[in-house]
Parts: C-alpha cells; structure tokens; sequence
C-alpha cells in the first residue's frame, strides 16, 4: 500500500492592489507631516519674494520634514526632495479648488455675516501665502452688454476709388422722352381728387424735373462731342506724323542711293584713269 502523497501547496493569489494604490499608500502624508512641510516650504517661499524654490531650496524642506518625522532613511516616512514638490503642487491644486468655492460663496451671498469656512485642514495655511495671487471678486454691478452695433449711429464708407460711368445717351433720351410725357400728362389731366394747389405743385415738380434731366443730357452731349472731337483731332496728328515720318525716310533713302551712285562712279572714273 502506497503512502498519500502531501499535498501540494496552493498557488499564491494575485494581488489585486493596483501600482498607483500602492504608492498612493507609500506616499501617504499625514496631517501632521504635512503641515510641517507647509511650514518649511513657506518660509523659503517668502524669503523668495513668492518665487519658485530651487531643488537645493527643496532638499532643505525635504531635511525639515524628515528631521520631525522620519524614523530612519530606509523608513516609508522618509520623503525625498522630490515628494515634497509633489506633495505643495498637490496641495496647491486642492487649494484652487477651495478657494474658488469661497470666492463663488462669497460674491453671491449679500448678507454681511454669511461667510464661506472650509473644511479643509490646509486651507487657512495655504490661503495666508497664496492668497494674495488671487484676485478678489469684484462687488460692482455688471454693466448691461451694449449691442455690437447702433442703429442710429451712420455706418462708415470708405472712399470710393472709382467713378461711376456716364450714362448712355440712348439712356438720357429715355429719361427725357417719358418725363416729358409725364409732365404733359399732368398737364392736360383736370380730374382727380388732389386739390389745385397740389396738382399745381406737382406739375412743376415733374416740369424742373423733366428739365434737370434734359439739361444734363445736352451736358453728357456736349461733353462726348467734344470728347469725340478731341479724339479725332488727335488721330489726325497721329496720321499726319506718320505720314511726314514716312516721307523723310524716303527722302533719307533716296540721298542715300544718290551717294552711292555719286561714290560708285568716281571709283569707276579712277580705276579707268590709272589703266
């Protein structure tokens, strides 16, 4: 008969504890520990006018923090420069939070007494050396946000670089052609409800405006004929140069031929000498 086996160990259980629990936990600051560090870290912070610790700044608040609380060096209360700056930026962040709660409470509530208290242990600590660079909430009435714009205020135009073209002459004899019906219209038509004095106004209304029009289209007239006028003048001028440029060339060719001719047979009349 064979003896029983032993049994065999069982295997050991997964832990179920996260990393971050775990440092969460290695890291752990107590209250105590914490309001030293904000001792060390504020006097530093004041001595430095409000500005930004250097690392040999946070080994000295690292050495205060441990000469109260640490047991030994290899102990898990002992904290390095570095847990300390992480620890103030914590706590900074949490103190953001907290104050603007404050702020909020307070800017809404109008009774004198009412005041908001943190709960939070650090917060007194953190509010007499980071509270000035908060600014304080304002008490004044919020003006009424105006419009974007006035209806009443005229709306700026900016120059404008081009001018508006003439009308066509065919254009002016329109206008021309039905006011001046219109007007004798007016003139001829005696029944309506208007008074005598009304039609009497409109009639010269429509006859100053049939000869406004009228006059400025024997402006635009005039002023296109002397355009066109001005326009053939100048084309001839430009025939008449070309003609007279074109005539002197020919002269300068035919003296030029006349030289050749006079050179050529002078040659001929030597060459006939010397032989």
């Amino acid at each position: 008969m064979e003896p029983p086996s032993p049994p065999s160990p069982s295997p050991p259980r997964p832990s179920t504890q996260t990393p971050a629990a775990a440092a969460l936990r290695e890291d752990c600051w107590s209250e105590d520990a914490t309001h030293t560090l904000i001792e060390a870290w504020g006097d530093r912070y004041l001595d430095l006018n409000r500005g930004n610790l250097r690392q040999r700044h946070w080994q000295e608040v690292a050495a205060a923090v441990n000469a109260r609380h640490a047991t030994s060096a290899s102990s898990k209360s002992f904290r390095s420069d570095s847990q300390c700056k992480n620890r103030i930026d914590t706590l900074k962040k949490k103190y953001k939070i907290e104050k603007a709660k404050a702020t909020d409470f307070n800017s809404t509530t109008t009774g004198a007494s009412a005041a908001y208290v943190s709960a939070w242990p650090f917060f007194a600590s953190l509010d007499s050396l980071l509270g000035s660079s908060f600014p304080k909430p304002s008490t004044a009435v919020p003006r009424r946000s105006t419009p974007p714009w006035n209806l009443s205020t005229p709306i700026p135009v900016g120059p404008r670089t081009h001018k508006r073209p003439a009308p066509s002459p065919a254009i002016v004899s329109f206008f021309r052609r039905n006011f001046t019906a219109t007007a004798a219209e007016e003139d001829g038509d005696g029944s309506g409800s208007s008074s005598k004095e009304e039609k009497e106004v409109g009639k010269i209304g429509y006859r100053e405006l049939a000869q406004a029009i009228e006059r400025f289209g024997e402006i635009y007239e005039r002023v296109e004929g002397a355009k066109q006028k001005q326009m053939m003048e100048l084309e001839k001028q430009r025939m008449q140069f070309t003609k007279d440029l074109e005539c002197h060339r020919m002269q300068l060719l035919l003296e030029t031929q006349v030289q050749l001719q006079k050179i050529k047979r002078a040659r001929r009349q030597c060459q006939n000498g010397y032989s």
